[in-house]
């Protein structure tokens, strides 16, 4: 199935509580602008087998960063993002 990978990188977006919740599930300290670049870059090294979509959201688990982020599929909005 194709996810549209090109697509959530190009709409990715975020709410201004995300970041808050981003640096303290992965208990970083992280500037808004570094979780940006730190999430398109797992996106990007991510292998687009490893997008799962799930009810209305995407899930996208990287095993080299152990992170698991979900994605709203409608708005491309970041909703959180775990460690595995």
């Amino acid at each position: 199935m194709n996810l549209g990978k090109p697509e959530i990188l190009e709409h990715i977006c975020y709410t201004a509580l995300v970041y808050e919740r981003i640096n303290k599930k992965l208990n970083i300290k992280f500037s808004k602008t570094q979780i940006e670049e730190y999430i398109l870059t797992i996106l990007k090294e991510t292998d687009i087998n490893l997008f799962t979509k799930t009810g209305k959201n995407y899930y996208v688990i990287n095993v080299e960063y152990n992170i698991r982020i979900t994605i709203n599929s409608n708005t491309f909005r970041i909703i959180t993002v775990d460690k595995i």
